[in-house]
């Protein structure tokens, strides 16, 4: 009968993870065996020297506590950087709510979108305009496809240039690698009345993962204001 268990135990030998379950489901084994936690020694990665238990848990603790703080200070960063753009929101969306020039307000809203936000090209339409703005270039002839295009968004559109015609009113449409195309509208659900369009030459700018939330209150913002045309 011995042998058989002998047999089974050199043919199914006890693994790591047996002891390390063992460990797990035995918690007062170290209660009954003190002097084992006092004898077992590593081998410390910052020294390449021999350690006891309590030092070598002490490093992982403090290297635990390195990565936690790395982890605090990218996240205060961000935190900074959104209170940055928050910032500059809001001084725009003034800007807009004080601007008396319709005739000049889509030119202001491209050029405060390239200098406030650094984008490299913005474009910009709108149909149904009164007729008195029918003249701006903004108000230029669109076609039906990239109207139904438009309303068709229900959030911002972000990805590479594949030949989308709103890149078209843009001044350098050849450099155009990814953009981002906007839905202006009066209230959600209505149609888009215009579409604006932020792009640049670098293909991960505006990429089809990213986050479209802030693209979508520059919309909103857009749209409220250049819905005085109408």
């Amino acid at each position: 009968m011995s042998n058989h268990n002998s047999n089974d135990a050199m043919s199914n030998p006890i693994t790591e993870d047996d002891i390390a379950n063992y460990l797990a489901n035995t918690p007062d084994f170290f209660l009954r065996h003190a002097e084992l936690l006092a004898a077992v020694q590593f081998t410390s990665p910052h020294s390449n020297r021999a350690v006891g238990l309590q030092e070598r848990q002490a490093e992982m603790l403090r290297e635990k506590i390195k990565s936690l703080e790395q982890r605090i200070m990218e996240m205060i960063r961000h935190g900074s950087d959104n209170v940055v753009l928050s910032d500059k929101v809001l001084r725009w969306a003034r800007s807009l709510i004080m601007a008396s020039d319709f005739y000049a307000l889509p030119g202001v809203i491209e050029q405060d979108i390239k200098t406030q936000f650094a984008v490299p090209q913005v474009g910009l339409r709108v149909w149904g305009v009164s007729s008195e703005y029918a003249g701006l270039s903004v108000a230029a002839e669109v076609s039906e496809d990239a109207k139904v295009f438009a309303s068709s968004l229900m959030e911002p559109f972000c990805g590479l240039n594949t030949g989308f015609e709103a890149v078209t009113w843009l001044e350098e449409p050849a450099s155009v690698a990814s953009l981002a195309l906007i839905p202006l509208r009066g209230n959600a659900g209505n149609p888009a009345f215009g579409l604006l369009v932020l792009a640049s030459p670098d293909p991960q700018r505006f990429h089809s993962g990213m986050g479209t939330d802030f693209l979508a209150r520059i919309g909103e913002l857009v749209s409220a204001a250049l819905s005085r045309l109408k």
